[in-house]
């Protein structure tokens, strides 16, 4: 069966139905690789902890497991759904998310976990909105940079409306709190919005009030005041605020060259803190050592360049929401995955950000497995209309 699917721009490029040897390898084995060492590294990370709380050594392995495969199922169903449809879903997914994003916060509703109500309940698991709610923006901002090009490169309005609805959503992100969720949003928002033509005046100026109200905002919080001293000097109060960012320089310090060994890990044992969720990155560090660190770093290098490889290929094809949504992906993959290891390392405050594909979490993995999906769309309907139209090249 086929159907007519288009980027954005009326252009023929694919059928419904889209096989996997038609799918770039690159971005599957990038993200394939990465799935499976998280999924050891959350066994490994994970067991003690596991053994303790639930009786079962891989209680956390086997959901995971479980959130990996509806994961690669998530993303099958995204790839054939055409790019055309996702651009008319835009407006739709983010009033939803936002819908969510508020119901969060209604009592009765949000689930709260350390001092953060992020969760909705849905039946045995929740979900964290704010996951969904990366996809929807980068979604609609590629729908937006297009679709309303001239009133955004050329007056006030049309810069300043997207971002009225960029700022709701943060703010609803800060009342959770979920600080670092509302970093990295407004982070692609403001990428996107600027590779979209917007003139860099006003961009400088966004920026920079952008800049100054995180900035207020993390400095007028006392838990995140916390944060930023125990980043700063977490040697300081080693037993306390610092306690977690020292057991992960600890844990990193370890590993060395060459690590101690899958399983080996000293510090998963009660002395780091999430230590299969936000800090899975310093158990692998341990484990694996520089080499394997390093390996990683790679993996993620390769599938955000390639990211921006198939954005690069999309614009030149003349599709400019597969290339803009292309380039959001990129930027969210290579910013959250940044900032976790950033995090791990003491080079950032902490932030409560998964490591993408590795660290466990089923609203992370699915979403993020979504967005690999959404890539993979990408580069397959621009792949089919250079196909297209080599044919009518060579006629010329």
């Amino acid at each position: 069966m086929t159907a007519v699917a288009a980027a954005g721009n009326g252009r023929t490029t694919s059928r419904w139905t889209v096989r996997p040897d038609e799918l770039d390898p690159v971005v599957l084995v990038s993200a394939g690789v990465l799935l499976v060492l998280g999924l050891v590294m959350v066994a490994s990370a994970s067991i003690t902890v596991a053994a303790r709380e639930f009786g079962d050594p891989w209680h956390f392995l086997v959901k995971q497991g479980a959130f990996v495969g509806l994961g690669i199922v998530t993303a099958w169903t995204v790839v054939q759904l055409p790019l055309a449809r996702w651009q008319q879903l835009a407006r739709p997914l983010l009033i939803v998310s936002l819908f969510l994003l508020a119901l969060v916060l209604v009592p009765g509703f949000g689930r709260t976990v350390n001092g953060s109500t992020r969760w909705l309940e849905l039946g045995a698991m929740g979900f964290q909105v704010s996951e969904a709610a990366k996809v929807a923006v980068i979604v609609y901002l590629a729908d937006y940079v297009v679709r309303r090009a001239t009133a955004l490169q050329s007056t006030w309005s049309g810069f300043l409306s997207p971002l009225a609805l960029i700022a709701v959503a943060a703010v609803l992100l800060l009342m959770e709190p979920d600080f670092g969720a509302a970093v990295v949003l407004s982070a692609c928002a403001l990428t996107v919005l600027f590779l979209g033509g917007v003139p860099l005046a006003r961009f400088g100026l966004l920026v920079g009030a952008a800049t100054a109200t995180l900035v207020a905002l993390a400095f007028s919080s006392p838990y995140r005041m916390e944060r930023i001293t125990a980043f700063l000097d977490p040697w300081a109060d080693p037993f306390n605020s610092g306690f977690q960012l020292t057991q992960s320089l600890i844990a990193i310090g370890s590993g060395a060259w060459t690590g101690v060994g899958l399983g080996g890990s000293v510090q998963k044992l009660f002395y780091l803190p999430e230590a299969h969720t936000d800090f899975l990155f310093a158990i692998f560090a341990e484990e694996t050592g520089l080499l394997g660190v390093l390996a990683v770093i790679a993996l993620y290098f390769v599938l955000v360049g390639r990211a921006f490889e198939i954005a690069g290929r999309a614009h030149r094809a003349s599709m400019a929401f597969a290339g803009h949504l292309a380039t959001g992906l990129g930027i969210w993959i290579a910013l959250q995955a940044f900032i976790n290891i950033g995090v791990n390392m003491g080079l950032l405050p902490t932030k409560g950000l998964t490591l993408p594909l590795m660290s466990y979490g089923g609203s992370s993995t699915l979403t993020m497995c979504g967005a690999i999906g959404l890539l993979l769309r990408v580069q397959y309907e621009v792949a089919a209309a250079q196909r297209q139209a080599k044919p009518r090249g060579g006629k010329r």
